[in-house]
């Protein structure tokens, strides 16, 4: 067994792979680029060493340096976790010229299985099923564009280098095909330096199953079972499960022979993922085999019980396969929720900002919490905004299910947008519940999971007057101590000349402006506060300990979390992330310009510019197409008009909330 390895990633694996390592006894060391720095996984490590700038081209993809550093801190082995160089042929043969281990299949595995019209050659060979469509040599596009038309639409063009939804477009009809093959051939170049397409039947209700196996170098493999992983967006995962809700044993028997049967084909050694588009009459297909652990690994581990970085660790070591085939089994339900700082509302958009405060659930036998940032960390443009892994467990789906929406509504985080709120409405919703997937889930469904919760206001808003209050009284103490005590400006208890004690505001809920008055009665241990909503009042009282509020209201007791943040609160209750302020005069404040909506959504590169100065354009023309966190962003005109100005060329880096172009709407003098 290794004594040292060495883990060219970051972030969650990264720090997923050292506890493994630890647990073995095995030395680690974490490699880091300028804005890793103090990155969670260089302070879990035994040893850290600096490889370059912060994008991933000038570090964390560039082997040579990687090895260097492993063979100056006495590595014996690199672990190349998943994305960046996990499935790089000349990086693992890199490896090997060193007499380094890689922690994965041989390089000519990664190489049949890099290209997916390659693959799934190999594939058919094997007797493998695969989908209908073009996988060939020849790139013309009016030779693609009549192979979608003979297939009939729709049809799904993809990546041949590609992988995570890059370089993938679904194209539904005709006149569509010319605009979504640049599109895909360009965000394909960008990604992957390869811009070469095939062209598939696209299934309109197929289940996304992928079957996990291992094998080791003595030709052995077994399948650790499935997971459906259907529900995704831009053709990237948001909820994996495993087992795989509705599949029979006898199909589960035939998809796992299938997979070990694609794995040996091509001589595979280690963790690998094959992943199949499943029909819904029981039908599958191959889709592509990812050469590496895969993100939603945890609830494999989850429902076997195993470990399965100490898996790879021991067969990359040249150890058999813990475990037959006759000896694994599935024990319960797991879910894995990807928790990402994006903008769900704005088409999932990735967000930046730091994680001014960060509180996961608690972890226990049956709440597993996998992440790589703690409480003031800053999610940059660099990397790929998932904040963390949520993993949850029970003895059946149902009760796994209840578990996550408890686990989503004790996951509080402020200062970045999430898709906590979303993942919540999502395992909620009906269809889910009833486990209706397919990997068109979210646009079929965008009503269950799109819906704003309703807000019992009569529920937040004495909770949130009390808090208040209560905060206002410990600041005018911190005050006493620091100032005059007896100074009658130091008094904040509403007190007034034969009349009760009242205080007035406004209060700003969710967007919303409230008159909020709150009548103060007695004194002392038995202060209350009258708080009225409307036409209705509540007596309330509390304590106020740092960020949490114990509150009774009305005789129900209850604990809030509540986190300031720039003027402004967020409170986390039962029903979920509410935010809050006390509102304040707008002195003078400028109505906004009538032609905004042209600013960058986030620090980014210019694309592609679509028009030029001076152009007219339509309503949902696309103008500027913006690259950033590993995503395309189209601004688009929101009605028709003229293009005047434009302030940035293709290739230029902008920064969040920069002007891109001046515009006209179409009528405007």
């Amino acid at each position: 067994m290794f004594t040292k390895i060495l883990i060219a990633n970051r972030g969650e694996i990264a720090c997923r792979v050292i506890r493994t390592a630890r647990q073995m006894g095995i030395a680690t060391v974490a490699v880091y680029s300028d804005s890793d720095t103090n990155a969670l996984h260089v302070t879990m490590a035994d040893e850290a060493v600096h490889i370059g700038g912060s994008p991933a081209s000038e570090s964390y993809l560039l082997g040579d340096r990687i090895i260097e550093a492993a063979k100056k801190t006495g590595a014996q082995a690199i672990h190349p976790g998943y994305g960046f160089l996990s499935e790089n042929a000349v990086f693992s043969r890199q490896c090997a010229e060193n007499t380094l281990v890689f922690i994965g299949p041989p390089a000519s595995a990664i190489e049949a299985m890099g290209s997916k019209s390659a693959a799934k050659a190999i594939m058919e060979k094997a007797g493998v099923p695969l989908v209908p469509g073009y996988h060939g040599d020849d790139q013309d596009p009016a030779l693609l564009k009549k192979h979608a038309d003979d297939m009939g639409y729709p049809v799904l063009l993809k990546a041949v280098a590609g992988g995570g939804g890059k370089g993938m477009r679904q194209v539904w009809k005709e006149r569509e095909f010319n605009d979504a093959l640049c599109a895909a051939k360009r965000e394909a170049k960008a990604s992957f330096g390869n811009d070469a397409m095939l062209v598939e039947k696209y299934l309109t209700q197929p289940r996304h199953v992928e079957v996990q196996v291992f094998c080791d170098q003595q030709d052995n493999g077994v399948y650790l079972f499935e997971r459906d992983c259907s529900v995704q967006r831009r053709h990237q995962k948001v909820i994996e499960e495993a087992p795989a809700p509705g599949v029979s044993e006898e199909l589960r028997k035939r998809m796992g022979e299938t997979a070990v049967l694609a794995a040996k084909s091509i001589d595979y050694v280690g963790a690998g993922t094959v992943e199949f588009l499943l029909d819904v009459d029981g039908s599958y297909f191959f889709m592509e085999m990812n050469t590496r652990l895969q993100v939603e690994h945890p609830v494999t581990e989850m429902i076997t019980g195993l470990d399965l970085v100490e898996w790879q660790l021991r067969i990359a070591a040249g150890e058999q396969l813990p475990a037959g085939q006759e000896d694994l089994q599935i024990n319960g339900h797991a879910f894995e929720a990807r928790i990402y700082a994006e903008d769900p509302n704005n088409d999932f958009l990735p967000v930046t900002g730091t994680l001014n405060y960060l509180q996961p659930p608690g972890e226990d036998g049956h709440v597993r919490v996998d992440t790589g940032v703690v409480r003031g960390d800053h999610v940059s443009v660099y990397y790929d905004p998932m904040i963390a892994k949520l993993i949850v467990w029970d003895e059946s789906r149902d009760r796994a299910l209840a578990r996550l929406a408890k686990a989503l509504l004790e996951y509080r985080i402020t200062g970045v947008t999430t898709n906590i709120r979303f993942l919540y409405n999502l395992a909620t919703s009906k269809a889910f519940r009833d486990a209706q997937l397919d990997t068109g889930f979210i646009d079929k469904h965008r009503d269950q999971v799109f819906h704003d919760t309703q807000m019992d206001i009569a529920e937040h808003l004495p909770l949130a007057s009390l808090y208040l209050l209560l905060a206002r009284e410990q600041n005018r103490q911190r005050q006493q101590n620091q100032n005059d005590a007896t100074s009658p400006w130091n008094s904040a208890t509403g007190w007034r000349l034969n009349a009760p004690k009242i205080h007035t505001g406004k209060i700003t809920v969710n967007g919303e402006s409230y008159s909020v008055p709150v009548e103060e009665l007695g004194a002392g241990n038995h202060r209350r506060f009258r708080v009225f909503c409307g036409d209705r009042s509540v007596l309330a009282n509390g304590e106020l300990l740092g960020n949490e509020l114990y509150a009774d209201i009305d005789g129900h007791r209850q604990t809030v979390v509540v986190v300031p943040t720039d003027g402004r609160y967020v409170m986390f209750s039962r029903f979920g992330a509410v935010e809050f302020a006390l509102d304040t005069p707008d002195y003078g404040a400028e109505d906004a310009d009538p032609h905004g909506g042209f600013s960058a959504p986030m620090n980014g590169t210019i694309v592609s510019v679509l028009v030029a100065p001076g152009q007219q354009v339509s309503e949902g023309e696309g103008l500027i197409i913006m690259e950033a966190m590993k995503m395309e962003h189209t601004i688009k005109a929101p009605t028709d008009g003229t293009v005047n100005e434009i302030y940035f060329g293709e290739g230029e880096l902008v920064s969040g909330g920069a002007d891109l172009l001046a515009f006209t709407t179409a009528g405007e003098i």
